[in-house]
């Protein structure tokens, strides 16, 4: 099978399309023939190395190694005691890190894993969703504990994660401020967000205690301020660093740190929202399997609008 590889930790040059063998599902386990694999933040930092030292642990891998966490495509083969799914569904998933991922014509994944592909979506839709919606997810509705009626901040609204997390904050019933650069205010707001503030010239720091829960997908100085911006008890939610306890105690708010574990339950419920269209995919681009590279000199600038979707093969959409 086609696949992008690397064999060493760097820059976007050491990905390498080559020729792969094909991987056979396991118990328990089911091969997706992929259609589309969404690109995110961690995948650069997988290929630079940078995951050894994440705040929660390391994640190690051996070489070779095919990167890509998000996928759409359809099985079209399952191992012994599978029960769920079967050949011919199209489904979608969020992988786990630890394995090989879906820059490839074929992924192998565990079944609990997987997910149904809600049925408006195509595979580059879909393929866009897993990994921001399940952070969005777990990080609002498991670590914030959010609810209806809450004023919820969001750092950096048009970004993957953020425009996920507008949706699902909205959906769930709550005010939302997002913050993003001038050229993206008017993309938050066509996402629902009830009030778009410009990086550039509104300070966080003026909304002392005016939020029940802040979503920090920034870190350093708005990382920071986001303990002041929350009310007596508020939450902030931090997908960047641990929480300092120093300033928890000093604003008296909760803190939490989430780095994403995928869940095909989660995945489930994150896919019918988006067949009743409550939340809907924001794909900024779609790429070729073999300009892989292209696409992580892109998501390492910071400033991509929503997602960008590798096409590894053609289809229906």
């Amino acid at each position: 099978m086609k696949a992008i590889v690397l064999d060493q930790f760097g820059g976007p040059e050491v990905l390498q399309l080559r020729d792969m063998p094909l991987p056979e599902p396991g118990p328990g386990e089911v091969r997706i023939a992929v259609y589309a694999a969404g690109v995110n933040p961690v995948d650069a930092k997988v290929r630079q190395g940078a995951l050894y030292n994440r705040p929660q642990g390391q994640v190690k891998h051996t070489m070779p190694l095919i990167l890509g966490w998000d996928a759409a495509g359809i099985i079209d083969a399952v191992g012994p005691y599978t029960s769920h799914f079967s050949v011919g569904e199209a489904v979608f998933v969020r992988p786990d890190i630890r394995r090989n991922g879906a820059y490839a014509e074929y992924l192998v994944v565990e079944e609990n894993l997987v997910a149904p592909m809600p049925s408006n979506l195509s595979f580059v839709e879909a393929a866009s969703l897993p990994l921001v919606g399940l952070t969005a997810w777990q990080a609002l509705l498991e670590a914030g504990g959010l609810q209806e009626g809450w004023k919820v901040f969001i750092h950096g609204g048009s970004g993957g994660v953020g425009s996920l997390a507008i949706q699902l904050a909205k959906a769930y019933g709550a005010w939302v401020s997002t913050n993003a650069s001038r050229s993206n205010l008017d993309f938050v707001r066509s996402l629902g967000t009830d009030e778009a503030l410009d990086y550039a010239s509104d300070e966080e720091s003026a909304y002392h205690g005016s939020f029940d829960l802040v979503l920090d997908t920034r870190g350093g100085e708005a990382g920071r301020n986001s303990y002041q911006m929350l009310r007596p008890e508020g939450i902030l939610v931090s997908l960047i660093s641990k929480p300092d306890e120093q300033l928890m105690e000093k604003f008296e708010v909760q803190a939490h740190y989430v780095f994403m574990q995928p869940n095909g339950e989660q995945l489930a419920a994150i896919g019918r929202l988006a067949e009743q269209g409550l939340i809907r995919p924001q794909v900024s681009e779609v790429l070729p399997l073999e300009q892989a590279r292209k696409a992580h000199e892109q998501i390492e600038t910071g400033h991509t609008r929503g997602k960008i979707v590798l096409r590894v093969r053609e289809n229906r959409d």
